[in-house]
């Protein structure tokens, strides 16, 4: 499948607060460091100013760029990372012509998104009217609120919902982005890039884990070596107390801190470790579908199309399909 074309709309009206920068900067990160030897060509990433100046008042920096937002318009790919604060803390009312801009690049067929408080942005579009959508949950109860047609759900990193994609807060956006990468170019590619970053290629749970505790315990990092460990055996049976006893730990504290740490359980962290195996050996070898079955731990190819027709949607062999573009090597005899 193709990358296709990105426009990432930069509020230059109040400038881009030290706050925002970071959504801003997810965005161009993973759209617009072309990746030739992941994907070739790789996204075309164009940053499109609202066109006012920014404030000499606000904080933050202002940025310039080429583009503007008509330029959004025949994009396949549009991305609100926020909106001013006034939106938020007095209710007021996104610039028309963003609204006009954004409904203009829906009906011309782009994908549109938005990361944490973009979220209200395409809601006064009324492109989430009728749709399940998220924002950070510190906004959502207003989102719902201010838009009563739209399903909020304030327990989700991130919501697909087709042509129009929504991310909680901070970094729950990278996890939309990799998603976009995922389905565009594949699990593979997304994989080898979130690597790069040093990111979860996927965070199993929701950003309802956050909310009463924003961050894990600063002890449940020490999960990492044996999380890691996990992932270098997949191929082998593991269990609770196989991982609990290589952590040092009894089989309920394991529990405890894994769930604490990733808002899931190990049987599901485990499970989602080993589709994610099985879909990158699907991309990039020709290993038979037995063959990945065992590589990811999953068993018999029955188990792996069970799991993967529940959890991806599609059959492996469909799947395989839907990214021919990966490169393959070739199986091992034996």
């Amino acid at each position: 499948m193709s990358a296709g074309s990105v426009a990432l709309i930069v509020p230059e009206e109040i400038g881009v607060a030290f706050w925002d920068l970071y959504e801003v900067s997810i965005p161009a990160t993973v759209f617009g460091m072309p990746q030739p030897d992941l994907a070739d060509p790789w996204y075309d990433l164009r940053m499109c100013g609202t066109g006012d100046r920014a404030s000499e008042a606000a904080p933050g920096f202002a940025l310039r760029t080429p583009y503007r937002l008509d330029d959004i318009v025949g994009a396949d790919t549009v991305i609100v990372s926020s909106v001013p604060d006034d939106v938020l803390s007095e209710g007021a009312p996104v610039s028309p012509e963003l609204i006009t801009a954004l409904r203009r690049a829906h009906d011309a067929g782009a994908r549109m998104v938005s990361l944490c408080s973009g979220a209200f942005a395409l809601a006064e579009a009324g492109l989430l009217d009728g749709r399940r959508a998220t924002s950070h949950w510190m906004h959502t109860a207003r989102l719902a609120e201010r838009f009563p047609r739209i399903e909020v759900d304030d327990s989700v990193l991130y919501v697909d919902d087709g042509d129009v994609l929504t991310s909680a807060g901070m970094t729950a956006g990278l996890d939309l982005c990799l998603h976009l990468v995922r389905r565009d170019l594949g699990a593979h590619v997304a994989n080898q890039l979130a690597r790069r970053m040093v990111v979860p290629a996927h965070r199993p749970g929701g950003q309802a884990q956050f909310i009463a505790l924003s961050v894990p315990a600063t002890d449940d990092q020490g999960l990492a070596p044996v999380l890691d460990w996990a992932r270098a055996h997949l191929d082998q049976p593991l269990t609770i107390e196989d991982l609990a006893r290589r952590a040092m730990m009894s089989r309920r504290t394991f529990y405890r801190r894994l769930q604490q740490a990733t808002g899931t359980t190990p049987l599901q962290w485990l499970l989602a470790q080993r589709l994610s195996q099985a879909q990158s050996l699907l991309e990039s070898t020709d290993f038979p579908v037995e063959r990945v079955a065992e590589l990811s731990g999953l068993g018999t190819a029955n188990n792996l199309r069970h799991h993967f027709l529940k959890q991806v949607g599609v059959s492996p062999g469909a799947y395989r399909n839907a990214f021919p573009r990966q490169p393959r090597v070739t199986a091992a005899a034996g």
